[in-house]
């Protein structure tokens, strides 16, 4: 996440392919309800410009919903949008639950070792399927590292200081050594 102020757009979700011939679509919502994505008001698009107001919505599974959208009328519009993200002033979330964090907050942080030195920074969360990855980018060695978010490897994150404590793995379990 990136370290976000009040005014910091945030993803939502992301429109999806056309829902039948009369300007339906689908929508992932990364919302923790999807269906709640469509209590929030304004969604926008990522400069703020265009606006969407939710006209209807229902779940089809999972994080996917169908939604209509306020002037899509047709399959050409709805289709105008597919893979666009809509979203939200990081004011109009709630607080995350303790242990909780919006990935926009994470983004920007200094990444500090044990010894609380500086070694590089939050540019990306990632999640492939297996838990949340940071990614670290360390300037001095010009590459990025892959650390999976969890206690052990982040035991702590301190946003009055800008900071997160990592503890990069030596090794990934399953992987073979290099031959140099």
């Amino acid at each position: 996440m990136v370290k976000a102020s009040s005014s910091s757009r945030i993803a939502v979700g992301v429109f999806g392919a056309p829902h039948g011939v009369r300007g339906e679509l689908r929508l992932k919502s990364y919302t923790g309800d999807p269906v709640a994505i469509a209590d929030y008001a304004p969604l926008t698009d990522e400069t703020g410009e265009r606006r969407f107001r939710i006209k209807s919505i229902r779940s089809i599974k999972d994080d996917m919903v169908v939604v209509a959208i306020e002037g899509v009328s047709d399959r050409d519009k709805a289709a105008a949008l597919t893979r666009s993200e809509i979203f939200v002033t990081r004011d109009q979330l709630p607080p995350p639950d303790e242990d909780e964090f919006y990935h926009a907050d994470l983004i920007g942080l200094n990444a500090i070792n044990g010894e609380g030195v500086v070694f590089g920074r939050v540019t990306a969360l990632h999640n492939f399927g297996a838990g949340d990855l940071l990614e670290i980018t360390i300037p001095q060695q010009r590459e990025t590292v892959l650390v999976p978010f969890t206690k052990v490897n982040v035991p702590n994150i301190q946003f009055e200081k800008d900071t997160i404590t990592v503890i990069v793995p030596e090794s990934v379990e399953g992987e073979e050594e290099r031959n140099a």
